[in-house]
């Protein structure tokens, strides 16, 4: 089992500094990176201070100048805002600058609040046949001159300027829910990131065997699989219980984000109310506790070691909870230091 970070620069309030944010996401990657973690993930989205990520690579690069080891991923690129000419140069290009360190995960995106600003009239359908056809080019572009003649994208005769540092390029990872994604991501020989939300077990289970139903119908190697969960390790069960709570609230705003039903304001949405909180059921904090990955550090090991079980090859801790800075940092290196060497 490797393990990885999933973090973004959260901005949950107007006082908060951005260069503040940028400096604990720094700090948080180097943690992860001294840590021994394999890799540190981050995003792409835009106009939102909930995960503030416009350019993965332009993060990635600026994290290289801090770290010396971990591999750095985006968790996801959102395939249909990038032309595939442009998104193969900048990614080899990062390659380049990193020093052969960049792994490209790919998504279609969640939110429609960036699709009507940046492509309006798209839905999540078009997004991810966009996804589709962008994806299989990316590694023709890298390796030497492609032309295209596709649904969405055309170009004559065209190649990645600079070239990847790694050999094919990049690793690519997609991010997976229903079958019809894992087994794209597995026919192109792609690696497969999935994450359940708050749905536990029962979906993580899931997740599994519509990778493992995907690869059984495949030829070629198979390819690896990594879940993204949130994660908190706690002292005792009253650290936890806080963590709970928080992480609850966190995905109230998740949801409320996703909805796109509540006016932003400088890239804030509208406050939700303690008592929506409250009567938010399914987001609740027994919800949390139960389902995703919190508890003492033999609690958390228990629960991977579950996950390992079932076949997962990488873990990556999902730091983005609402929380301070210092509760994160103390999360991850109770990880580090007292959950991870169980896996060693």
């Amino acid at each position: 089992m490797d393990f990885s970070l999933f973090a973004h620069m959260e901005r949950l309030t107007p006082d908060q500094d951005h260069a503040t944010l940028r400096t604990e996401l720094i700090e948080l990657a180097k943690l992860a990176d001294e840590g021994g973690m394999r890799a540190v993930w981050t995003g792409e989205h835009h106009g939102m201070d909930f995960t503030i990520a416009p350019n993965p690579f332009l993060t990635l690069v600026d994290l290289s100048n801090h770290t010396k080891n971990v591999q750095l991923g985006t968790g996801t690129i959102v395939a249909p805002f990038w032309h595939p000419i442009k998104l193969a140069g900048e990614a080899a290009a990062a390659d380049l600058i990193t020093d052969g360190r960049i792994e490209l995960g790919i998504a279609r995106g969640a939110y429609s609040y960036e699709y009507e600003r940046l492509m309006p009239g798209m839905d999540a359908w078009e997004a991810g046949l966009r996804m589709r056809e962008t994806t299989p080019l990316l590694r023709q572009l890298w390796a030497g001159d492609c032309a295209h003649q596709g649904e969405f994208y055309q170009f004559p005769s065209t190649t990645s300027a600079p070239k990847p540092v790694q050999k094919d390029g990049p690793p690519i990872w997609i991010a997976a829910r229903d079958i019809n994604s894992h087994s794209f991501g597995v026919d192109n020989g792609f690696n497969i990131q999935v994450t359940p939300l708050w749905q536990g077990i029962d979906e993580i289970t899931d997740l599994m065997n519509k990778f493992n139903e995907a690869c059984a119908a495949y030829d070629g190697p198979r390819p690896k699989i990594m879940l993204l969960h949130h994660t908190y390790v706690g002292v005792d069960s009253d650290d936890t219980a806080v963590a709970s709570q928080q992480l609850s609230k966190f995905y109230n705003y998740f949801g409320a984000w996703f909805k796109n039903e509540r006016p932003v304001q400088q890239g804030l949405i509208e406050h939700i109310s303690d008592d929506d909180l409250e009567a938010n059921k399914m987001m609740s904090p027994e919800n949390m506790m139960n389902n995703l990955t919190i508890g003492t550090a033999q609690e958390v090991i228990d629960q991977i070691k579950r996950y390992e079980d079932l076949g997962y090859d990488e873990f990556a801790f999902w730091t983005d909870s609402g929380m301070d800075f210092a509760r994160k940092r103390e999360s991850l290196s109770r990880f580090i230091n007292d959950v991870m060497p169980a896996f060693t």
